[in-house]
């Protein structure tokens, strides 16, 4: 018997959501992330596109919804994530990187060397799965992060949980710091913000890479190859010049939405409730994070010669999007953060598997001596 499903007392079963129609569960499914990401907007907070769909998804699942994203709409929707990503993080970015080298290495191994030891710390008191606690604890890029720890055999729906309430604190906090300063985040004009002019050469050519890369990484059966493969590929293209990726906010708020719902449809009520016992666990180790990266922000205000708002905002564990929107309204060094942020989120793209399967291997079960 399903969860939510109980007999009354003729033995009767009770009615769920999933004994209505598929469209009739779609059309709720939609209506509540409409209401949830407008809520979200009005308070501003980032990733609402996806965390409001995802929070939608899990309601509908364990209130008994049959629902399902198809593959192939997901693994487009992962392309176009992966041309967002390759939009925000062109090869001229990096040479701040290089420039002081030193400090970004020092900075970008310490976050990852405090991220990787909360992730082993979680999976040797068996708090949660080896991958998944490294992948929920990765510091930043929640939506490539929840992907990419899917493909590497992890429990995506704590990897997320995890990841936006740790985003979720991040921006507070952020923007609680920023306000502090006196930042106050521009006005945005609604029919601009959401339907700006949009050339339709350069969005055919981007769904074109979009398209391709997904195709390739699936066949290819690349792990998280449908959103690394049109990334790479929009870096390399962007940069020579010969692609100016073009993605119309619309048509990425519905590549969040069905992310969002592709996670939030795989909750179950065990699972949600198994979610919530760990989150005091989950909210400890979420601040144990935030406090090394402000030490390290002191540090490196003191070392780099920078104000400590930039230095907090290079050091921040949230998401690189997050950072940039509050980055870009305040006067600081936009580019030193950028590029702090971006070689961080370059280290999770290339360490975050290897270390996810170094601490799963470690810690998963061994059978008895006995098995056959």
């Amino acid at each position: 018997m399903r969860d939510g499903e109980a007999s009354g007392p003729a033995g009767a079963r009770r009615r769920t959501l999933g004994d209505r129609p598929p469209a009739a569960q779609w059309a709720a499914l939609l209506g509540l992330s409409v209401v949830l990401v407008a809520g979200l907007e009005v308070v501003r907070l980032p990733a609402a596109l996806l965390i409001g769909p995802m929070a939608s998804a899990i309601v509908i699942a364990v209130a008994g919804g049959r629902l399902a994203v198809p593959p192939q709409p997901f693994l487009l929707a992962q392309a176009l994530l992966g041309c967002m990503v390759a939009r925000s993080i062109p090869l001229s970015t990096l040479e701040a990187v290089f420039a002081d080298w030193p400090i970004s290495l020092a900075v970008v191994c310490s976050v990852m060397a405090a991220s990787t030891g909360l992730g082993w710390t979680l999976a040797r008191t068996r708090v949660l799965p080896g991958a998944t606690a490294v992948w929920g604890t990765v510091p930043g890029a929640a939506s490539v992060t929840m992907l990419m720890a899917e493909a590497s055999g992890a429990d995506s729906r704590l990897v997320a949980v995890m990841q936006y309430l740790r985003l979720v604190v991040v921006a507070a906090l952020a923007a609680a710091v920023a306000r502090f300063v006196g930042v106050q985040a521009p006005a945005r004009d609604l029919a601009e913000t959401w339907f700006p002019a949009v050339d339709m050469t350069w969005l055919a050519a981007t769904l074109g890479v979009a398209l391709a890369g997904a195709a390739i990484g699936s066949r290819l059966r690349i792990p998280a190859g449908g959103l690394m493969l049109p990334m790479a590929a929009g870096v390399l293209l962007q940069d020579l010049g010969v692609l100016r990726i073009e993605l119309p906010p619309a048509l990425l708020a519905v590549s969040y939405a069905l992310i969002g719902w592709s996670i939030g449809l795989r909750f179950t009520r065990p699972i949600l409730m198994h979610a919530a016992r760990l989150l005091p666990r989950i909210l400890g180790a979420i601040v144990v994070l935030i406090a090394v990266c402000g030490l390290l922000a002191l540090a490196l205000s003191a070392i780099a010669d920078v104000d400590l708002l930039t230095a907090y905002l290079a050091t921040s564990p949230g998401g690189l999007d997050t950072v940039a929107i509050i980055a870009a309204s305040t006067n600081i060094d936009l580019p030193f953060v950028m590029a702090m942020q971006t070689s961080r989120f370059l280290c999770v793209l290339l360490l975050g598997p290897s270390l996810a399967r170094l601490v799963a291997t470690r810690f998963e079960p061994r059978p008895n001596a006995g098995d056959g």
